[in-house]
């Protein structure tokens, strides 16, 4: 594998594990008593890993220990590898690549197309997601449904000599990609070659097509030869809690999903449904109920934040900076600070 795929693997990587550690430190996740972390990976309520701690069976998760050393985290019973999972909607699960690859004859040596969907509230995220499609003679189409209709789209990649190929450049040239739509849930992946690679077998004689993150490839020259190498790339999903509105769901408080009395509800912008979070000010797992849920932030514990000059008094859901006795002024760095002295208004109204 080329380093240019093991730098940018290793980065999303330690983003990964610096979110999970983050997480893990700063507030409750999971409901009591249940198993919040599989390896590296995190593992927010409403997702768990047995009946009773998790919102619904979409929401199953399990840690394979016996064949993986570290552990590694599994959708359901869908085999599908989960690499992270955000409060904010998102998880990032390994889907697998498909290719074309031919001798120099132009005869077929091996192919595979791919084909995945994901479960009930869940879509494929139509932003941090692209088609790509890698190759010097290579057509490649993604299809499937969407919540409720059929899509199609496809990309071409192509090039007469290696000297054309552009690093960091997926416009046609060896690599293209192109957006998908709103509210992808099954995605079907099938490649082929205008001429076999029969034009262009001195440098390159596979095709690759993937719908995968956006940032976790960045073409270059070697990646004709790299993706040989490469089975999986992440995908981001998105997840929603509920089926209903906002509106809709609030009116039920017990199937609600927005536990803590400082979360709120708010409705995607890629699918149906609604997600539950944290109030300004506040930070945590909004689908914890009471005190388990989202908590205060103290924002007077970083000075990067409050910006006060002088002290600075935590309150629920914000801060206020104060200034000491003899001064006034808002006490903030970026605005009038402490002046000493009282003030014009206070002299005025006290009739000194």
């Amino acid at each position: 594998m080329g380093l240019h795929l093991h730098l940018l693997q290793a980065k999303l990587l330690a983003s990964i594990l610096l979110l999970s550690v983050s997480t893990q430190a700063n507030f409750e996740i999971a409901k009591p008593n249940c198993m919040d972390r599989s390896g590296n990976i995190s593992i927010p309520f409403p997702f768990g890993m047995s009946e009773g701690y998790y919102f619904n069976k979409s929401f199953l998760v399990t840690c394979n220990d016996t064949h993986y050393d570290p552990p590694e985290l599994f959708w359901t019973d869908t085999g599908i590898n989960i690499t992270s999972i955000t409060l904010e909607g998102q998880l990032r699960v390994l889907q697998f690549i498909a290719r074309d690859c031919y001798s120099p004859d132009g005869i077929r040596v091996s192919y595979r197309s791919t084909s995945s969907r994901v479960l009930f509230r869940f879509m494929v995220n139509n932003i941090a997601n692209k088609f790509i499609v890698v190759g010097c003679d290579t057509y490649a189409y993604v299809f499937g449904r969407l919540e409720y209709r059929k899509y199609q789209i496809g990309c071409i990649s192509l090039c007469d000599k290696k000297d054309d190929l552009v690093n960091g450049s997926c416009s046609g040239l060896g690599c293209c990609h192109i957006p998908i739509p709103k509210q992808v849930r099954t995605v079907n992946v099938t490649l082929g070659s205008f001429d076999n690679f029969t034009n262009v077998s001195d440098f390159n004689n596979c095709g690759y097509a993937f719908l995968a993150e956006e940032s976790a490839f960045n073409f270059s020259a070697s990646s004709l030869f790299d993706l040989r190498n490469v089975k999986k790339l992440p995908r981001v999903v998105d997840w929603v809690v509920g089926e209903g509105t906002c509106e809709e769901a609030r009116n039920n408080i017990y199937s609600y999903a927005c536990k803590s009395e400082n979360s709120y509800c708010r409705e995607p912008d890629n699918g149906y449904g609604y997600r539950c979070y944290c109030q300004k000010g506040y930070e945590g797992n909004s689908y914890l109920d009471y005190d388990r849920g989202c908590k205060d932030i103290d924002e007077c514990k970083d000075q990067s934040v409050h910006k006060c000059v002088k002290k600075c008094e935590n309150t629920p859901g914000g801060f206020r900076c104060v200034c000491p006795k003899g001064y006034h002024g808002d006490g903030k760095n970026d605005g009038q600070g402490c002046i000493h002295g009282q003030s014009l208004v206070f002299e005025v109204a006290t009739g000194y």
